[in-house]
């Protein structure tokens, strides 16, 4: 059901935490953790289809996340290649457009392919628009950007920000409008460190597992109960 607000977010930007924490709560493997985590994944964005939402970005896995063991880094890269084969395609079906932003260059090559055919085949959708963070970091992005108008021979005195943003991962990808953060960590953690300049956050302690309707709901009531300013009064 949507919520009785005056004022709705359009776009939602999320960090998925708490998977591990929730594995070891009931004494599982942190893969264990994960595969729930995709589950949250898949309920929200049903959430979001209903609740009228655009686009929805998620922060799946960070450039920092690679320092993890090897063994969860590989178990990851399974369970990303299991979300888009089992979780996914339902999504894709109900009208989502799936779309990856970050590095590439070092996710194996069967997850590429995957990847990259699930892009190809939900490119005509337009119901949600749903963008998945992986091996993203936010100052890797902005290195890479700034990098690229050098590379292009910019002219100094025409770079601004809409020259800057053009360059960014994604730059069709609107800015959140909200953050929500789950387990109840307070910070940001290098996602979208240029995007999120006027978005509102709302943590929450649920662990991403647990996420679901009633959190997304509560948390665009908060989002609505508030004055988005934009450096004004």
């Amino acid at each position: 059901m949507r919520p009785d607000v005056t004022e709705q977010a359009r776009a939602v930007a999320i960090i998925l935490d708490g998977n591990a924490r929730w594995a070891a709560q009931r004494g599982l493997p942190v893969a264990e953790g994960h595969r729930e985590g995709t589950r949250a994944v898949r309920r929200t964005v049903e959430a979001a289809i209903d609740l009228g939402l655009d686009s929805v970005a998620l922060y799946a896995f960070s450039t920092e996340n690679w320092a993890r063991p090897i063994d969860e880094v590989e178990d990851l890269m399974e369970i990303f290649g299991e979300t888009i084969d089992r979780e996914l395609p339902e999504l894709a079906r109900e009208g989502v457009r799936t779309r990856f932003f970050g590095r590439r260059d070092r996710a194996p090559e069967s997850l590429l392919a995957k990847m990259e055919s699930l892009e190809d085949g939900t490119a005509a959708n337009e119901r949600l628009h749903l963008w998945i963070a992986f091996d993203y970091g936010g100052r890797a992005e902005l290195v890479r950007a700034a990098r690229r108008l050098v590379e292009a021979n910019a002219d100094p005195a025409e770079i601004d920000e809409r020259a800057l943003a053009a360059n960014l991962y994604a730059p069709e990808m609107p800015d959140p409008d909200l953050l929500i953060r789950t387990s109840g960590e307070l910070r940001i953690s290098n996602f979208l460190l240029w995007q999120l300049a006027y978005a509102e956050l709302v943590f929450v302690d649920r662990l991403w597992p647990e996420f679901g309707e009633a959190d997304l709901c509560g948390a665009l009531d908060e989002y609505a109960r508030r004055r988005r300013r934009f450096g004004g009064r």
